[in-house]
C-alpha cells in the first residue's frame, strides 16, 4: 500500500512539472488564434473571445514564408542524411579498424568538442566564400556534415556489437563494407536514430550560420525568415505565434515518430555488450 501511494504521488509531481513544460507550447496554438485585441487583454486570457483562422494565411502572404519553409527542411534533411552518411563511416573505422596514429586521430578530432563555434566561424566563411558558395545549398550543408559529436556516439555504440559477429562474418567472407551495411547498420538503428534527431533539430534551428552566408530573400531558412517577420510584424504577437507553430510542427512530428529509437539510443550507447 506505502508502495503505490508513493508512485502516485510521483506520477501527480512528474504530471505537474510535465504540464508546466507543455503549457508554454498550448499557450502558443491558442495565441495564434487570437486577434490583437486579445493578445494585448489585461489580465492575459487563455482563450479568445473569438477564433481566428486567418492568421496562418496572414503570415504567408506577409513574407515567403513557404519558400522559407522549403529551404529548411531541404537543408536540414540533407545535411541529416549526409551527416549520418560520412559519421557512419567514420565510427566504424575508429571502432572496428587498425590503422597506425588511429587513436592519436581520433584524440585530435575529439578535442574540436571543446572549440566554440564563432572560433571556426571566420575560417569556414572564407573557405565558402572563396568556393563561391555564398547563397547556395552547398553553402549551407557541406561545412556542417563533419561533426564531432556523431562520430564519437556511434563509434560507443559500434563497440557494443560483439566482436563474435565480426568474427563470424569474416569467416563468412564478409569484407568491412558487407560487415558494415549488413550486420552494424541494422544492429545500430537505435544510435542512428538519435543522431538523426540531434542534426535535424540543429540545422533547423539554425541562425548564426545562414545569416552569415546568404543574402538572396529565396535562400533564407526560416529561423532568418522569422526574424523579418518580426521587424514586419512588429507587435502583432499572434502573427508570430501562428509563424512560430508552422515552425516547430515538424520537429515534433519527428520527435513523436522517433521517440522510442531516441530514447533506446541514449540508453544503450556506451553499455559494452
Amino acid at each position: 500500500m506505502k508502495e503505490n501511494s508513493s508512485k502516485l504521488y510521483i506520477y501527480i509531481i512528474l504530471i505537474f512539472f510535465g504540464f508546466l513544460m507543455f503549457f508554454p507550447f498550448i499557450w502558443m496554438f491558442i495565441s495564434s488564434f487570437k486577434g490583437i485585441s486579445d493578445i494585448y487583454t489585461y489580465p492575459p486570457k487563455i482563450f479568445p473571445k473569438k477564433w481566428i483562422f486567418t492568421n496562418y494565411k496572414e503570415v504567408l502572404d506577409m513574407i515567403p514564408f513557404l519558400r522559407y519553409y522549403l529551404n529548411s527542411i531541404f537543408v536540414a534533411t540533407s545535411s541529416t542524411l549526409l551527416q549520418i552518411f560520412v559519421s557512419v563511416l567514420a565510427a566504424f573505422a575508429f571502432a572496428r579498424l587498425k590503422f597506425p596514429g588511429k587513436n592519436v586521430l581520433f584524440m585530435l578530432y575529439l578535442g574540436t568538442l571543446i572549440m566554440p563555434p564563432q572560433v571556426t566561424l571566420i575560417p569556414k566563411f572564407l573557405i565558402v566564400a572563396n568556393l563561391k558558395w555564398l547563397d547556395s545549398y552547398q553553402g549551407l550543408i557541406i561545412p556542417i556534415l563533419f561533426n564531432a559529436f556523431s562520430i564519437f556516439f556511434l563509434r560507443q555504440f559500434f563497440y557494443t556489437i560483439p566482436k563474435e559477429l565480426e568474427d563470424a562474418a569474416k569467416i563468412d567472407g564478409c569484407g568491412h563494407f558487407t560487415f558494415l551495411f549488413k550486420i552494424v547498420i541494422p544492429l545500430s538503428k537505435p544510435a542512428i536514430g538519435a543522431i538523426a534527431l540531434f542534426s535535424f533539430l540543429l540545422e533547423w534551428r539554425s541562425y548564426i550560420w545562414p545569416l552569415i552566408i546568404i543574402n538572396r530573400d529565396e535562400m533564407r531558412t526560416l529561423p532568418i525568415g522569422l526574424k523579418y517577420l518580426i521587424s514586419e510584424g512588429g507587435g502583432e504577437y499572434h502573427l508570430l505565434m501562428a509563424a512560430a507553430v508552422m515552425t516547430i510542427a515538424p520537429v515534433l512530428i519527428i520527435f513523436f515518430l522517433s521517440e522510442k529509437q531516441f530514447i533506446k539510443g541514449i540508453t544503450l550507447t556506451g553499455l559494452k555488450g
